[in-house]
């Protein structure tokens, strides 16, 4: 009797599929799937965050122009919720998300004009010139905003102190594809006041606009409260980080990669140096030799690593990377002393400071400490 194809069977893989033609027509697949699944997440995104932005700009509108008290947000948001009721998204507290969301970026008319510059000025790759050819028309958001899904939105715009801080983390969300602890990770962490406020001579030793990537990827300080603040020595940092690498990575930021500590540099009089850390920045495409100092800058300091930059171009550096670059860690810095140390310098190079977190001994009271406040408190004359 001849099995019915509607019958319970298994399905059996034939080793006749298979072949590099399959595997490759597999991935193709796979590939196409998961590119169609993003879209349609980002175009859902994209027309719930048009409709918060409409909702936002006309009850801020109807709100400043009648006299509404606060019970009007409660109102709205049972008059929603009974026409829509499966749907989510209209709570009095979304609605008032939505209508200071709106407001944020368009308190003055004038920074319809600045949101535009600061998208420009922090690289943002998508629509700029449709987005100029929005700014007359209030009711249009801005494209790139349909990338960020809404509480990431929320954070960022509650946790901004200006519009160009806002935009900063809204590029950055959309080029490293955070995740909301990421976001807020980063915010946190005052990633905006950080990056780029290491002081370097990129902008005379490097072209544009690499100059500008690599003055990106640094920052100042470099938070180091993972480690213990008892270090006292150079080689207790760097053995300290080199420890807790990946710690030390993600705070570098995206793109580092690890290459090695005390790389031995021999030179032909038998001389032979020792770099702190080296690593490689796959955005910039460059090595970075970093340099470590448990003690405030000194000039000395930039001509050794000035060095150990030429020597990584000589003898790391390939064909398609770009011009090494040099990074100092220290203690402390005065910037007047490091712009006046690199004059001169011949390579890129960027010095930035640290930071440790308090170990548990600083903060808690020593037995002497205790001591004094149990014979304040506990004596016989009380």
């Amino acid at each position: 009797m001849a099995k019915s194809e509607k019958n319970p069977a298994f399905v059996k893989r034939d080793p006749i599929v298979s072949g590099k033609e399959y595997a490759q027509l597999l991935k193709n697949l796979k590939e196409r799937f998961r590119r169609s699944q993003i879209k349609a997440a980002v175009k859902v995104n994209t027309e719930m965050l048009e409709f918060y932005w409409e909702m936002g700009r006309d009850v801020s509108e109807l709100y400043k122009h009648a006299k509404y008290g606060s019970a009007f947000f409660d109102c709205l948001s049972l008059d929603l919720k009974a026409e829509f009721p499966n749907q989510t998204g209209f709570s009095a507290t979304n609605i008032k998300y939505a209508k200071r969301w709106y407001d944020f970026y368009n308190q003055l008319d004038k920074n319809r004009q600045q949101l535009a510059d600061d998208f420009i000025e922090n690289n943002l790759q998508q629509a700029v010139e449709e987005f100029r050819h929005q700014l007359g028309d209030d009711s249009s958001m801005p494209v790139e905003f349909g990338q960020v899904p809404w509480m990431h939105h929320v954070y960022i715009f509650t946790h901004s102190e200006s519009v160009q801080e806002a935009l900063f983390y809204i590029d950055k969300t959309i080029e490293n594809g955070w995740s909301r602890f990421e976001l807020e990770t980063e915010m946190d962490d005052d990633l905006y006041q950080k990056q780029g406020k290491a002081i370097t001579n990129f902008d005379e030793k490097l072209p544009a606009p690499y100059s500008g990537l690599a003055k990106a990827i640094l920052k100042s300080p470099y938070d180091l409260s993972f480690l213990d603040s008892k270090i006292k020595s150079e080689r207790d940092l760097e053995d300290a980080l080199a420890h807790d690498i990946t710690r030390f990575l993600l705070e570098l930021g995206q793109g580092f990669a690890y290459v090695g500590r005390q790389m031995e540099l021999k030179m032909p009089g038998g001389q032979v140096f020792m770099p702190d850390m080296i690593f490689y920045n796959y955005k910039i495409k460059a090595f970075i030799v970093c340099e470590l100092k448990v003690v405030p800058f000194m000039p000395e300091f930039v001509g050794k690593l000035n060095f150990y930059v030429s020597a990584a171009d000589e003898l790391l550096r390939q064909e398609d990377d770009n011009p090494s670059i040099g990074l100092l860690i220290c203690k402390s810095k005065d910037n007047t002393m490091v712009e006046w140390s690199f004059r001169g310098m011949t390579q890129p190079l960027g010095v930035a400071e640290y930071k440790l977190g308090k170990h548990l001994s600083d903060i808690l009271p020593s037995e002497k400490d205790l001591q004094r406040i149990i014979d304040t408190y506990y004596s016989d004359d009380n």
